[in-house]
């Protein structure tokens, strides 16, 4: 069972299930989830004032390490869909992110996605900065309920 953030600590964004998003089955393609799951991540980053600017600033930038995602459910074209996120856990150089799909409460699929922290200048993975922990952890508002 995945576990359940605190309401303040999840960034959600809404999107619709375009034609682009569909594959031959008729239904939105396993890369299309991935695109979503990888888009709320940054989008997350960029609410709490990380956008590529500020990890240019750092040195650094996170990179995916590694997606697990469960498809539980299809969606369809035209479906309007919440994409919730939030960071799970840190460690010096690493963080893990949960990510949900839902169309109303319906869970359509659930991610777990390891990042890494990679210093631009040499490639390999450095140290998070405190600050950068911070600005995730200073978040108190949600973004919207689930299902406005």
């Amino acid at each position: 069972m995945t576990p359940q953030p605190r309401t303040s600590d999840v960034h959600r964004q809404r999107r619709e299930v375009v034609a682009d998003d569909i594959d031959l089955l008729g239904h939105a393609s396993n890369v299309a989830y991935v695109r979503w799951i990888q888009d709320a991540a940054v989008a997350h980053s960029e609410a709490v004032g990380l956008g590529i600017e500020g990890y240019r600033s750092a040195g650094a930038v996170f990179v995916v390490r590694r997606h697990e995602v469960d498809y539980v459910r299809s969606a369809m074209l035209g479906d309007t869909l919440v994409v919730e996120t939030w960071l799970e856990t840190w460690s010096a150089a690493t963080s893990s992110r949960r990510t949900r799909v839902l169309r109303g409460e319906e869970v359509l699929a659930r991610a777990l996605t390891n990042w890494a922290f990679i210093d631009h200048t040499t490639g390999r993975p450095t140290r998070i900065p405190e600050t950068i922990k911070a600005a995730f952890a200073a978040r108190k508002e949600p973004d919207a309920p689930a299902g406005a």
